[in-house]
């Protein structure tokens, strides 16, 4: 399984890349003007990557009903579906531009803005869900007892 993380913008679109490892890893924003543009470019990370699930962030509202973000983002998935014949996984993306934006010195915020990194920020909060959802983390096992060796034994060999 390798999976593309989607935060779809209007201007932007952030993207996170995935495994069987179970890490997302942000990837550049597709930051071109032009939304034909970011579609060509999404197309070719997805054949660079060989990638086999897109996971794209689902903007519901607080009360958990769709609104206009959210059925622009059913929208987009339909389109990618239909693109690129690949699964889609709408994943609750609430406040996770919020955290990501955090994650950013207050003073360079704006300027980060328009990179596009807090969109991939976004993608790859957004894909780490779908990961910890499909491979949860795996308990940590406390390690075997090794028997002690007593350094008060004289070697009598």
């Amino acid at each position: 399984m390798r999976c593309l993380g989607i935060d779809y913008g209007e201007k932007r679109v952030g993207l996170g890349y995935g495994d069987e490892l179970g890490v997302a890893t942000p990837l550049p924003a597709l930051t071109d003007a032009s939304p034909k543009k970011r579609l060509e470019k999404l197309a070719i990370v997805i054949h660079q990557r060989r990638i086999t699930d897109l996971v794209l962030g689902h903007p519901l509202n607080m009360d958990d009903t769709a609104g206009f973000k959210a059925k622009e983002a059913e929208a987009f998935a339909a389109r990618l579906k239909a693109t690129f014949s690949l699964p889609v996984h709408l994943v609750d993306e609430r406040l996770t531009s919020c955290e990501a934006e955090q994650s950013i010195p207050w003073r360079k915020r704006r300027a980060v803005r328009a990179s596009g990194l807090v969109d991939s920020r976004a993608a790859c909060l957004i894909l780490q869900d779908f990961l910890n959802q499909r491979f949860p983390p795996r308990p940590v096992e406390e390690s075997p007892r090794i028997p002690r060796i007593s350094t008060d034994e004289k070697d009598t060999g």
